[in-house]
């Protein structure tokens, strides 16, 4: 645990959970549909780089009216709100309480605040449960010391307009977990697994098995068997990519960081046919374009349909599966 010190927040503010979660249930609406079905959101497919068309990476997995979050790129909560406009009812943002962390790269990371504290001011009362890779909990209490006092007068407001305090609302329960199951709830089981990012010490893709749908999410990762193990056929495997021909035009020492955290168009197509999706997703590509480039979206997917002839899209930010 971190020593920071949470003044006026009380120490249950935050929770951790270490090495190794006990499997965790969190309450649901019992008003569901009589038919079980399971939604894919792409929030934001992006990179470290500010595309303004690219939130930050963002998933959305929604069962029943209910989402799960696998991770919080910058732009994440407004995101969510444009899913429930454009008709995905579980992604109204006062929902927004169960999440999964791939790993702390501040592109996965950057909207964290924005996710404990906006839902919370627009009327959330239930804290918010996130699982992911040893630094969550110091990264949880680090960002509500900073946020201490916007939390002592948004309560102080509440009070004075006589609207409920919420006060479970912005507190975290941060749960630091290891391979293998980590939640379990009436809509979903989830699987963490460990995956190759380089010199990342945790890093780790997601499998999600609801009643109608079992989904695979990468996160970031260089080529991991443990992705084709757990996919195995699996209905939507969700994995990160970038161009050859992109590749080509970079740095070799570029080169070589891209082969160590990331995958190839030409590896993704042979991890693809042994892993055998009924849908591989596109996100998180690292294709910057340049003047008299062919489309670099579209040089992708040709790059991997070269030798890949399964079902493969490419994901933009609130694409529904």
């Amino acid at each position: 645990m971190s020593n920071v010190r949470l003044s006026t927040l009380t120490s249950a503010s935050v929770s951790a959970v270490l090495f190794f979660s006990p499997l965790a249930a969190f309450p649901q609406s019992t008003d569901k549909p009589a038919a079980v079905k399971t939604q894919v959101v792409l929030l934001g497919t992006g990179t470290p780089s500010p595309d303004p068309d690219r939130s930050g990476p963002a998933t959305a997995i929604v069962v029943n009216g209910t989402p799960y979050l696998i991770d919080f790129g910058p732009g994440v909560v407004r995101r969510a709100a444009a899913a429930f406009q454009k008709g995905v009812e579980g992604l109204s943002v006062v929902n927004l309480r169960v999440v999964f962390v791939t790993h702390l790269h501040s592109d996965h990371t950057a909207g964290y605040p924005d996710l404990i504290l906006t839902p919370w001011a627009v009327g959330r009362n239930r804290p918010l449960e996130v699982y992911g890779p040893r630094g969550l909990t110091e990264m949880t209490e680090n960002i509500l010391e900073a946020y201490q006092e916007d939390i002592r007068i948004r309560r102080r407001d509440k009070r004075v307009l006589g609207v409920p305090d919420q006060a479970e609302g912005y507190k975290v329960r941060a749960h630091e977990i290891g391979p293998g199951i980590v939640y379990e709830d009436e809509n979903v089981t989830v699987k963490a697994f460990l995956v190759n990012h380089g010199d990342v010490a945790q890093a780790f893709g997601y499998r999600f098995e609801t009643p109608d749908r079992t989904i695979v999410i990468s996160g970031d990762a260089a080529p991991s068997q443990t992705i084709v193990d757990n996919c195995a056929g699996c209905d939507v495997l969700i994995h990160e990519a970038y161009s050859m021909m992109t590749y080509a035009g970079v740095s070799p020492q570029y080169q070589e960081y891209r082969r160590k955290h990331h995958t190839s168009s030409h590896e993704l197509a042979e991890l693809a046919k042994r892993a055998r999706p009924g849908l591989l997703i596109l996100y998180h590509r690292a294709n910057p374009g340049g003047v008299g480039r062919p489309n670099p979206e579209e040089v992708l997917l040709e790059e991997i349909r070269q030798t890949y002839s399964g079902n493969v899209v490419t994901g933009h930010d609130l694409d529904i599966f």
